[in-house]
């Protein structure tokens, strides 16, 4: 199923190798999803989006 890989862990600010690693656990995730997941795993994260829950501090553009 599409949510039994774990996330993986993402400690202290956005880097290359973090990046990395979300990119690799999205395509494991969704590597064998069937469209319906796929459309699934999209609406919840767009939902997640527009409820308002603020960005990371480290990925706001234009703040130190």
């Amino acid at each position: 199923m599409i949510y039994d890989i774990p996330k993986p862990e993402i400690i202290g600010q956005l880097t290359l190798e973090n990046i990395r690693k979300i990119r690799d656990w999205h395509y494991e995730v969704l590597k064998d999803a069937t469209r319906e997941e796929r459309s699934a795993f999209y609406k919840e994260g767009v939902e997640h989006f527009y409820k308002g829950y603020p960005m990371p501090k480290t990925i706001r553009p234009g703040e130190d």
